[in-house]
């Protein structure tokens, strides 16, 4: 379903009136920040709503129950900064942005403090980060080959992988198993009936012969 605007996304989520103020104060601050450093494609800030917020958001029905999560490559906000945002106020509910571009997590880390987000900014390598969560997630991050490869550490310690993709997901899971074995499942995103979301869950490298 494409969403048009604040009201729409609120009929549809059940978001409340304080969260869709903390979501238009950020993109406020997204917008602001866009015009000085390149976040999202300028030509997607009029639909801003469906491309990024209902994007990201959608993430929280197929993991209701999840009150830990890292974005790997978390750059604009998303959907790191939207999780946190839907998820403050609940108890043990905490987001970890990761990001190696100091200047992407200076963005982050402002929009953090500003909206007392229940986040933490990590300024570096993904799969260098030692964190235990429920669901590890990234969007337009890399192929599926590499992310895994990010993603391994946390995968390895019991984390659902939860990762937005474009229409050539199952292109990417056919190459990523050459190198990987794991379990996965695709739906189809609900923001845009050709993007996919993969679930990955058991990583293990395949053996080289």
């Amino acid at each position: 379903m494409t969403l048009s605007d604040a009201a729409a996304f609120q009929a549809l989520t059940g978001a409340t009136d304080d969260q869709i103020a903390d979501l238009e104060r950020f993109i406020v601050r997204l917008t602001e920040a866009n015009a000085v450093m390149n976040l999202i494609g300028p030509d997607t800030l009029p639909d801003v709503w469906n491309r990024h917020i209902w994007d990201s958001a959608q993430l929280l029905g197929l993991a209701p129950d999840a009150r830990t999560w890292a974005d790997l490559g978390a750059g604009a906000g998303f959907p790191g900064v939207v999780l946190a945002i839907l998820l403050k106020g609940r108890a043990g509910a905490h987001v970890w942005l990761i990001d190696s571009l100091g200047k992407r997590c200076r963005f982050l880390q402002e929009a953090v403090d500003a909206l007392a987000l229940p986040a933490m900014v990590i300024n570096g390598r993904a799969e260098a980060q030692s964190l235990n969560v429920d669901i590890v997630t990234a969007r337009a991050v890399a192929p599926m080959e590499k992310l895994l490869g990010y993603a391994q550490p946390y995968l390895q310690g019991g984390a659902q992988g939860l990762f937005l993709k474009g229409e050539k997901a199952e292109v990417e899971l056919i190459e990523a198993r050459k190198v990987w074995h794991f379990e996965s499942s695709l739906s189809v995103s609900r923001s845009d009936p050709r993007g996919r979301i993969v679930s990955v869950r058991s990583l293990r490298r395949v053996q080289s012969r």
